[in-house]
């Protein structure tokens, strides 16, 4: 058997989904790669077992990072406010917590490999490929660095909420705050308007956008408009049926498991821009709130 690749959307701590997904995909980690589109935990009833499922797999699970496991390292790390309808006790109360926080707080923002740029929201329309995955980096780098419990501690908050180039920038401007930025735009994007500012108050689906607002992937003049770009977090976006969307090259693979709809796989191939789906009921699905 050949190996075989896969993208998932958000799993939210739905780890018998995740189980039963595996399952029937036949996944093989000697053979097989999953590539997890972020929002590994919370919400859902299982993300200790979920993030314990996913370590274990090592190398042939890459997994992004979303704004729920943000919050995870937040709250861990610095004590940040947990939310009401968060479900992180488990993984705040375990014993191997620490190697848990360390492993999570070591995923990347952005995966560009065979053929398709991976992020878990979306992307700026002023972004090219290659300097998002080279902003990434450099936010990666902030989590993994020495002055990763400061930027937790300045990480929540919606400025700055557009894209500057460093030398149009307004000098108050700190490094933390492109770093918030750029994790924002990776992690939290649905809406912005024609010139990229971001919206982060709009959780419907995208035909509903108030005026001037406009998914990240219909901007016009977007420029990464010619890359494959596979995400997560809007489980209200109407994933397609049959691995072809409108526009081409976008695909949403967050199918709201933990809302009560499915957990999704793409099967792809890294010389094809066909996909497969294969969507997995999830058996313990929360109520929205």
């Amino acid at each position: 058997l050949s190996m075989a690749l896969y993208m998932i959307g958000d799993i939210q701590g739905c780890d018998e989904a995740l189980q039963a997904l595996l399952q029937t995909l036949d996944f093989s980690p000697s053979r097989d790669t999953l590539f997890v589109l972020g929002d590994l935990v919370n919400r859902g009833p299982s993300s200790l077992a979920t993030m314990r499922r996913l370590m274990a797999l090592g190398e042939s699970a890459q997994c992004l990072l979303g704004n729920h496991d943000l919050h995870l390292l937040a709250v861990g790390l610095t004590g940040a406010r947990v939310k009401p309808q968060d479900t992180l006790d488990s993984i705040l109360g375990a014993t191997d917590r620490n190697a848990l926080l360390d492993w999570l707080r070591h995923r990347p923002l952005a995966i560009d490999a065979h053929g398709w740029l991976m992020v878990h929201a979306g992307v700026l329309p002023q972004w090219t490929r290659a300097q998002t995955v080279a902003l990434a980096h450099s936010a990666q780098a902030v989590l993994r660095g020495e002055a990763h419990l400061e930027f937790f501690k300045n990480m929540y908050g919606n400025w700055p909420n557009q894209w500057q180039a460093p030398s149009a920038r307004n000098p108050e401007w700190t490094a933390f705050d492109e770093t918030r930025l750029v994790i924002n735009a990776l992690t939290r994007i649905r809406l912005c308007d024609s010139d990229g500012q971001l919206d982060f108050a709009y959780k419907g689906d995208a035909t509903g956008a108030p005026a001037g607002l406009m998914p990240w992937y219909a901007v016009p003049g977007r420029r990464t408009a010619d890359t494959r770009i596979a995400f997560g977090h809007w489980s209200t976006l109407r994933a397609p049926e049959s691995g072809l969307f409108e526009p081409p090259m976008v695909l949403p693979l967050d199918t709201g498991c933990v809302w009560g709809g499915c957990l999704t796989a793409a099967e792809f191939r890294s010389d094809s821009a066909q996909v497969t789906l294969i969507k997995q009921p999830c058996p313990q699905a929360q109520q929205p709130s």
